[in-house]
């Protein structure tokens, strides 16, 4: 019986699931990977993708559109002290990597995309962190944390002052506590300020920590479309958060009137909902509550999905604040943070940097995922760590939080034991018995009151990339905003990000008129950062407000020209702006034209990299990561720095609350 009669019979009902996936997985010969697999039946089981299977009933948590839905993984449980929230970390064995694919290329008006329908994701694959982001008591961002966990920093402290509606509450209280929780940037995420008064704070803080984590991996761009599932899809990224707490509902409740009008819905909804609706996905968008699981219950979830071809990539995260009087406790805490997840062989195809690997996850009612074997020299090695030593009892971000601090570990090498004497040790790798190292692997683990548990296994990538960051593309550097002040800010932040980078890999033994310059804060001279400018072409969204910049110049002359433009608004010779905002951008029509795509791919094919560059600051949409797919690519090893932000206090029935300090650290 071959493919087509056995997927005959499924779609006529004469056999079963099951027997269908046995039968295809027996039918099916060894091939030759094509460009353009035709397109798969949705409800056909994919047998690289394992026989989706039902994980429960819904949890009713979903996008507002409909997207997406609940398998269920755990109901609503109390929210009581955490218990055991420790992430053991220790060397495991080692897992091999999948080697990487090449890139497509192009082939007359399309791209033919080497990863074709056989790479597919299957139940036994390991999952990359191929983006990470978060804020954390005294952290806004996480160089801050990670200086934190090295530092054995202490990041309690007593109840903001601005938290007005706490002060009943906070006499002698001491917690870890985000700062700024009542600032957001509306404009950036296009949403009215009124609305995000309304909006709950925790919703607006994964939204922005989700977004950074995307820029982190370059997939907030046209590479975003690239995400396709075996049906075909586009923009198959998944969306899994835990959340457990309604504080700002329950605020809203408690000082409403009559005639005071709505007050913010009190479900998780709005979390994955509103990031998946923005972006228009078309993977799963899950709200998911297990307590103190809640987190890393999410990643479970993601790792799920992408096992079983639901999406292509998927973002998964937590979050917690602390804004009702009746949660305050001594050692309470808050924070938010997203990664986001790959097969791992899907993202070595694609020149993604890999964070870490997760090996492996599980969640529900006191159950263990299949852990590496210790062997006895490796036994002596592992220590178990608190996350509530890091960032207080943190509910529902404690799982999210523990993973990305495991990632941070195997990823830079330093193990954190706790405790200001020896926050962070070297973490020599072990060997096995033929003398190989083996990658350092951490196990996290966190155990709920209620019962509920989540792990993760997660180990340190040690092969190389598949692709080749050449960066000396000679392609201009792009950057964007929703409006020109964003635009200036997002400008200095990266001459601010190249000045620090090239004075930290400045060689020890410069001469000194270089050593002045470095002082001066003006970075020594030579090329970007391998990959920078194309980094920015291919993963961030092209928004209103552009510049356009050489990037070829070196990195002095990039610094003073994005200086110049952050101060004046002005470009300079051989730079150009546009804003779009008007509505008036793409004046030809060429975007409704079927003829533009190749007229693109000929421009690029020419090497007209000033034409896309002027039609792309026209508002002409240019897919760079289409165009630029046959050429070698990997992620730069350091990623440019996240989009600015211009926040400002919005709060309950009002468009401004009390300032809040500087974030510290």
């Amino acid at each position: 019986m071959d493919e087509r009669e056995i997927l005959t019979r499924f779609k006529a009902g004469t056999l079963g699931r099951d027997d269908a996936a046995r039968l295809l997985n027996g039918a099916r010969q060894p091939r030759t990977e094509t460009p353009f697999p035709p397109p798969r039946p949705e409800s056909v089981p994919d047998p690289d993708h394992g026989v989706p299977d039902a994980h429960g009933a819904s949890d009713g948590h979903g996008a507002p559109d409909g997207r997406g839905m609940s398998d269920g993984h755990g109901a609503s449980v109390g929210h009581g002290a955490s218990v055991g929230h420790a992430a053991s970390v220790g060397p495991g064995a080692s897992v091999g990597h999948g080697a990487s694919v090449g890139p497509g290329a192009f082939d007359g008006d399309r791209v033919l995309d080497s990863r074709a329908a056989a790479d597919r994701a299957t139940s036994t694959d390991l999952i990359a962190v191929v983006g990470i982001a978060g804020r954390y008591p005294l952290a806004p961002d996480l160089h801050a944390h990670w200086d934190n966990l090295l530092t054995g920093r202490d990041t309690s402290s007593a109840v903001p002052a601005t938290r007005a509606w706490l002060a009943s509450s906070a006499a002698g209280r001491r917690g870890h506590f985000l700062d700024a929780i009542a600032d957001f940037d509306p404009e950036f995420h296009g949403i009215t300020p009124t609305e995000a008064a309304q909006m709950d704070p925790q919703e607006r803080l994964f939204l922005e920590v989700a977004w950074d984590a995307l820029e982190d991996a370059g997939y907030t761009g046209s590479r975003l479309d690239a995400l396709t599932t075996a049906s075909g899809a586009s923009r198959a990224l998944g969306v899994f958060v835990g959340a457990a707490s309604h504080d700002y509902a329950l605020l809203a409740a408690g000082a409403w009137t009559p005639g005071a009008g709505a007050i913010p819905a009190a479900g998780h909804w709005g979390l994955p909902g509103r990031l998946a609706a923005s972006l228009e996905l078309t993977g799963p968008a899950q709200a998911v509550d297990t307590a103190e699981c809640s987190g890393l219950t999410a990643v479970h979830l993601a790792v799920g999905a992408l096992r079983r071809g639901e999406c292509a990539a998927a973002v998964a995260g937590g979050v917690e604040l602390l804004l009702h009087p009746a949660r305050l406790a001594d050692g309470a805490g808050e924070g938010v943070g997203a990664v986001v997840l790959k097969p791992l062989h899907r993202a070595l195809a694609d020149g993604d940097r890999v964070h870490a690997v997760v090996r492996d996850t599980a969640g529900g009612h006191r159950t263990r995922p299949r852990r590496p074997e210790p062997r006895a020299a490796e036994e002596a090695h592992e220590s178990r760590e608190t996350t509530a030593r890091r960032i207080g009892s943190a509910g529902a971000v404690t799982g999210i939080a523990a993973l990305t601090d495991a990632v941070l570990q195997v990823r830079n090498g330093v193990r954190i034991t706790g405790g200001p004497e020896s926050a962070g040790v070297p973490w020599p790798r072990t060997r096995d018995e033929a003398g190989r190292e083996l990658p350092r692997t951490a196990t996290v683990e966190i155990a709920a009151e209620s019962g509920g548990t989540a792990w993760a296994v997660i180990e340190e990538y040690t092969a190389e990339p598949g692709g080749t960051d050449t960066g000396g593309d000679g392609g201009p550097l792009l950057l964007s905003a929703p409006t020109p002040a964003h635009l200036a800010a997002t400008a200095r932040r990266l001459a601010d990000w190249l000045t620090a980078t090239a004075t930290a890999d400045a060689p020890a033994d410069t001469d000194a008129v270089a050593d002045a310059d470095a002082d001066a804060g003006h970075p020594a001279s030579g090329p970007p950062p391998a990959g920078l400018a194309r980094a920015l072409r291919v993963g961030r969204a092209a928004l209103p407000c552009r510049i356009a910049l050489p990037a070829s110049r070196g990195v002095t002359e990039l610094v003073a020209r994005l200086r110049h433009f952050a101060d004046t608004g002005e470009a300079g010779p051989e730079g150009a702006t546009a804003d779009l905002r008007d509505g008036r951008g793409d004046p030809l029509g060429l975007d409704g034209l079927p003829e533009t795509r190749d007229y693109l791919i000929a421009l690029w094919r020419a090497g007209r990299t000033e034409t896309l560059t002027r039609l792309w600051l026209n508002g002409v949409g240019v897919d760079w990561a289409a165009l630029e797919a046959a050429s070698p690519w990997a992620a730069p090893s350091q990623p440019p720095p996240p989009s600015a932000r211009l926040r400002r206090p919005l709060w309950l029935g009002a468009d401004r609350a009390p300032e809040e300090p500087e974030p510290n650290g």
